[in-house]
């Protein structure tokens, strides 16, 4: 088994933290990981994303072009890499600030409005582990228990106690992520 993930959006979304958190996870289960991260010198609010490998098998490469899942949290990089997830593959997008939704009929679309149930639970921090959690529905590649343990990996311990309300922000993201029919 291996998943090649990009996630792209602005940065301050946690685009970076979620795919380190992905990573350490990935560890937790003792698979092959790769982590790459890129930005714009702009940080917040510039553009961010990272490519994420979890593997049974060693990687041969952390540089791809196409990928099997996309996680995409903004218009601009739903126009960059939405001809980047491979035929079959999976494309999961919050639908905040969105103009022009996807449109291929070769991949499986979801949208989860992690934005909108960030601000309607009043813990805007956890915007990316909504978007986790609805990855985590569709593709199960990680557990939740070793995502937890990721957290507690990447965050540092000053921030443990946030760890329960991030754990209800990633089942919380499972429930509302809801697949969408390109007509």
């Amino acid at each position: 088994m291996t998943e090649e993930i990009i996630i792209a959006g602005f940065g301050g979304q946690g685009v970076l933290s979620m795919g380190k958190i992905m990573a350490y996870s990935g560890v937790m289960q003792d698979m092959e990981v790769s982590w790459m991260p890129s930005y714009g010198p702009e940080m917040r609010g510039g553009t961010a994303n990272v490519i994420v490998i979890l593997s049974n098998e060693r990687i041969s490469s952390p540089i791809i072009r196409h990928f099997d899942t996309g996680i995409i949290l903004n218009q601009q990089s739903l126009d960059k890499f939405e001809e980047a997830i491979k035929p079959g593959g999976v494309l999961i997008y919050d639908g905040n600030g969105i103009t022009r939704h996807p449109v291929r009929k070769d991949i499986r679309i979801y949208r989860v409005d992690a934005a909108e149930e960030a601000s309607r639970l009043k813990s805007p921090k956890t915007y990316n582990m909504i978007v986790l959690g609805g990855f985590l529905r569709i593709k199960p590649v990680l557990t939740l228990e070793n995502v937890i343990k990721g957290l507690r990996k990447s965050l540092p311990e000053r921030y443990h106690k946030l760890i329960p309300e991030n754990e209800k922000s990633l089942l919380r993201g499972e429930e509302i992520i809801k697949e969408v029919k390109v007509n």
